[in-house]
């Protein structure tokens, strides 16, 4: 059980640098200043921060106009979702 505690504090961790990296993004946007390319944003996405990411881009109206991200984050969700039910299944 001692893993799973390591699991959610890494998921957690994950969720707030994607939290903070899109943040960070949408900031840069307003400012003109440079931004976070597409690819960063979707490694943070890929690696566990897709549900945090979804929530902070429709929270602050951030790239919802994009279907890269309005359609590619679900998307990831669900592949996290269907793999987290396989390893629990295989787990208990």
């Amino acid at each position: 059980m001692e893993y799973l505690i390591y699991a959610a504090l890494i998921y957690l961790a994950i969720g707030i640098v994607s939290v903070m990296v899109t943040v960070y993004d949408k900031v840069a946007a307003k400012k003109r200043k440079r931004r976070i390319p597409e690819q960063v944003l979707f490694f943070w996405a890929g690696i566990g921060g897709a549900l945090p990411m979804l929530l902070t881009m429709k929270i602050i109206n951030h790239k919802t106009r994009h279907k890269r991200f309005m359609l590619g984050l679900p998307a990831i969700i669900i592949v996290h979702t269907v793999l987290a039910i396989f390893l629990a299944a295989i787990i208990m």
